[in-house]
């Protein structure tokens, strides 16, 4: 059973800072679920991981490049949701020219874990990871949930199809 709103966690995010000058101006700046979701509508997308095939090569760039479609149809912020830390989120965003989606570390997996979405990805030697999935919150409130199919733990693969941006766009759009 998935919550009908957003669980309490909290994000360990890294900020850039220029006043720390330097080769990394950044700092540590944890984030709750209320500073992410309260007063806005969200696009949050959950991927199993940074620098994989399937979230590197289409689920990050789909919404990337759809970012803009769903902030004309209301949406204030995409988010890209991993079990990785901030410093692999920041560098994959870099990797991929990412600068329309908010990348938002849960290393942890605290997020993860309650929203019921964590599962063992052992047998693949990645630990606890994300099940693919999209959700448009509203205000902390969870409005519509694409899970992708056969959830379980170590799977063979991943699908990507109910939680694309493509299939968000469509669901906002009305069709």
């Amino acid at each position: 059973m998935h919550p009908q709103t957003v669980p309490d966690a909290i994000f360990h995010t890294r900020v850039r800072n220029d006043a720390l000058g330097g080769p990394n101006p950044f700092e540590w700046k944890k984030l709750s679920t209320q500073d992410v979701f309260r007063g806005k509508r969200i696009v949050l997308f959950g991927v199993p991981g940074a620098f994989t095939p399937a979230c590197s090569d289409d689920h990050l760039p789909g919404f990337e490049a759809h970012a803009e479609a769903f902030r004309a149809l209301g949406v204030d912020q995409v988010v890209c949701l991993s079990v990785n830390d901030a410093f692999v989120m920041h560098q994959w965003a870099l990797s991929r020219n990412i600068e329309k989606v908010m990348m938002l570390p849960d290393g942890n997996a605290e997020f993860t874990r309650k929203m019921g979405m964590l599962v063992e990805r052992t047998s693949n030697g990645m630990g606890l990871r994300s099940w693919r999935y999209s959700m448009l919150v509203d205000d902390a409130r969870i409005e519509k949930l694409f899970i992708e199919p056969d959830f379980k733990d170590n799977p063979s693969g991943v699908p990507l199809d109910m939680s694309s941006a493509e299939r968000m766009l469509s669901h906002l759009q009305g069709l």
